[in-house]
């Protein structure tokens, strides 16, 4: 007969999803495993739906919440039980315990999560819906998901962020945009409401609720395009502006991927960086700039186009860069002429990461020769003409050409 262990003993750490019904939402498996507990983690309202079930040890969480993920884990193999509300692997504690304790080590016994109660109460296919958290988070977030006719579901940090969704839906031009509130769902205080943006005026709001979008875009709504090469007049800026033609040119240059990272150096209005990040959740943006005034005006934007995440680094480059995460993946604007910005740019780069560099003057264009004759990748001349008056007629009228050097690392 095998020593080896059982999964079953393996799985020291049990998390169970539990909703606003309490006990009446869980399975005889939920109840037995709390009843038998010596000891259960969860949050003061946890405590207070299972309290009836529970006989051992109640520790609540505590602050910085990290010391609390160090307490689960100092009882690696001893029978623990950790409280989440609905679904604990949905922005919950199970994807937060997940980065220290092993998927062989735990028992999940989820609920429903609370964008499927919300999605069952309207009657919305979950598939087709965004769906967001803004618990503890930027509201801005939301912003690149504001599509006429989308669906979104969002949780909410409390009682007063469905007005100020409402006050964000307005300033942005989508005011006869109708919300939906769904306070403590699944619980004996469940109740749902709705309201027009431009209308709002719903109050004593449950803490608990989610809050549910149906997007309708008005005149001049700023709606954020799924491609690359958003319009110019989205971005504030001085003139330091990537230009939308060559800023799409310029994103499927870098091939933005999963998780990866983006240095934007001399960062400008921060267009290149913002781009980067709207193309999927998942990606990171450090922009580097010298100017205080555009480092300020590269954060406004930022928040404005829904990527309140963008890092920004005031400084010059190359001194900025030390000691930045090293990239996957870099773009060389503004300043790139400078001694020793590619040079270190290049050292810092991952093997197999990209580097883009675009050059509007001489002396760039210069550098740019210099390096793809030491390091080879490819040169690309990038002209671009608009139609233009001439006199009584239209003409073309020739942008300033723009030098691209891409380069992957090997």
């Amino acid at each position: 007969m095998s020593d080896m262990p059982s999964a079953s003993s393996r799985r020291w750490l049990t998390i169970i999803g539990i909703g606003e019904d309490g006990p009446a939402g869980l399975g005889d498996e939920a109840k037995q495993l709390l009843a038998a507990a010596p000891v259960v983690f969860g949050g003061r309202r946890h405590h207070e739906l299972v309290a009836a079930l529970v006989t051992g040890e109640r520790l609540s969480w505590e602050s910085p919440f990290d010391r609390s993920i160090e307490a689960v884990a100092a009882r690696r193999g001893q029978p623990v039980i950790v409280l989440g509300s609905g679904d604990p692997f949905l922005y919950g504690i199970g994807a937060t315990l997940s980065r220290r304790i092993s998927a062989e080590e735990m028992r999940v016994i989820p609920a429903p999560s609370s964008f499927s109660l919300a999605a069952s109460r309207l009657g919305w296919p979950l598939q087709e819906m965004a769906t967001i958290s803004l618990h503890g988070r930027p509201l801005d977030l939301i912003r690149p998901h504001l599509h006429h006719g989308r669906r979104i579901a969002a949780l909410t940090s409390g009682a007063e962020t469905p007005s100020q969704l409402a006050e964000l839906l307005c300033a942005s031009g989508f005011s006869q945009s109708q919300l939906h509130v769904l306070e403590a769902l699944g619980g004996q205080r469940e109740r749902r409401r709705q309201a027009r943006a431009d209308s709002f005026d719903l109050g004593q709001i449950d803490p608990l609720n989610v809050c549910a979008i149906e997007v309708v875009a008005g005149e001049g709504a700023q709606t954020i395009a799924f491609t690359p090469g958003l319009d110019d007049a989205l971005f504030e800026h001085d003139g330091q502006l990537t230009k939308q033609d060559v800023r799409a040119i310029t994103l499927a240059a870098l091939a933005p991927r999963h998780k990866e990272l983006l240095w934007d150096i001399g960062a400008g209005s921060g267009s290149i960086g913002i781009e980067w990040m709207l193309a999927d959740p998942s990606l990171r943006a450090i922009a580097i700039e010298q100017s205080s005034e555009r480092a300020a005006r590269i954060a406004r934007n930022a928040l404005a186009l829904g990527v309140p995440g963008l890092a920004m680094v005031e400084g010059k480059a190359p001194e900025a860069l030390a000691n930045l995460p090293d990239p996957d993946a870099i773009f060389v604007g503004g300043g790139g002429s400078e001694p020793g910005v590619l040079e270190m740019a290049l050292q810092a780069l991952r093997r197999g990461g990209r580097l883009v560099a675009n050059a509007v003057t001489l002396e760039m264009e210069a550098l740019l020769l210099s390096m793809h004759r030491q390091h080879g990748g490819t040169l690309t001349r990038i002209e671009i003409s608009r139609a233009a008056p001439i006199g009584g007629m239209n003409g073309w009228r020739p942008a300033m050409p723009v030098m691209q050097w891409r380069y992957i690392k090997k």
